[in-house]
């Protein structure tokens, strides 16, 4: 089994995100873009000792940007979905 810091890179703070958290109890995370959603549930529930009821995931693909005559890409990435059960309850800012 991976470590659940390899699997977990950091939250998503955007406006949908905290929609989500106010109203479905739901959190994003950015992911490990291997991981599976076996790998992502027994992570969140390992680092923040809660119970997952659902995940759902998300394949983000790189998007071009340009500044002036050159062109690039952003980075891909991986985003999970996760659902906690009734009554459980994580904040990210205040701590558990």
């Amino acid at each position: 089994m991976r470590d659940p810091h390899d699997v977990i890179l950091r939250p998503l703070f955007t406006e949908k995100a905290t929609y989500l958290k106010e109203t479905g109890n739901k959190l994003i995370v950015e992911v490990d873009r291997k991981a599976n959603k076996i790998e992502i549930k027994r992570a969140f529930e390992e680092l923040f000792n809660v119970k997952v009821d659902k995940v759902a995931t998300i394949n983000v693909k790189p998007k071009k940007k340009r500044m002036g005559m050159s062109e690039g890409r952003t980075r891909a990435m991986k985003k999970a979905i996760i659902t906690l059960k009734k009554g459980e309850k994580l904040d990210f800012i205040e701590g558990v």
